[in-house]
């Protein structure tokens, strides 16, 4: 039952190294959006035992392999999968827990409409505790800051896969984001050109 993702096995222990540093020890409650393989939730919930990991994943497929990570993750807090679709209004009264003090998206905003990512920011911005944050974490662009051509050539392949798709701008997202109460907390620079996104529940 269990799906591996190279992409989640490469980068799986710099996102929880990066958690471990920003995570609160006070946090009880982690909600992972987009949770593809459930690679992610089995390797980081163990290292963050006072904190509930709740996967949500809008792939039927992805469920059960979700479901088989948690299932076999010994320190018994990776909770079960929920479905979930950030583009559908008040997404965030539909999962578990009622509130969230670190809601995680990794490799989604690029690979989705951008009617996901402000999805997600609006929900985000009524599901976080006060203080609580909104991580993000893949390919990004900075306005004033030179994309790699690496990074570019991947927003090309995006875009001929459906025009919908692309590398977006930290700058854009901030914006949407304050809209919804959260404010842009740190930008932490990750391995594979990749950026690691904070944002803080104010």
């Amino acid at each position: 039952m269990k799906q591996t993702a190279p992409a989640a096995e490469r980068n799986r222990d710099v996102v929880r190294g990066r958690l471990l540093e920003i995570v609160p020890d006070t946090a009880q409650d982690l909600l992972k959006v987009s949770s593809g393989t459930g690679q992610h939730g089995a390797h980081c919930a163990p290292a963050m035992p006072q904190l509930r990991w709740w996967p949500t994943e809008l792939d039927p497929g992805r469920l059960a392999s979700i479901a088989a990570y948690a299932a076999d993750t010994p320190s018994g807090n990776l909770m079960p999968p929920q479905q979930l679709d950030v583009t559908e209004s008040n997404w965030e009264t539909a999962t578990e827990p009622q509130r969230a003090d670190v809601i995680l998206n990794i490799n989604m905003v690029h690979i989705a409409p951008w009617a996901a990512c402000t999805g997600l920011v609006r929900g985000a911005g009524r599901k976080l505790t006060d203080g609580g944050l909104l991580v993000l974490y893949g390919p990004f662009r900075q306005r004033h800051v030179e994309t790699v051509a690496s990074n570019e050539a991947f927003d090309v392949w995006l875009k001929d896969q459906d025009p919908a798709y692309g590398l977006r701008f930290v700058e854009d997202i901030a914006e949407e984001a304050a809209r919804h109460n959260l404010s842009l907390s740190e930008i932490l620079t990750v391995p594979a050109n990749n950026l690691m996104v904070v944002f803080r529940s104010v």
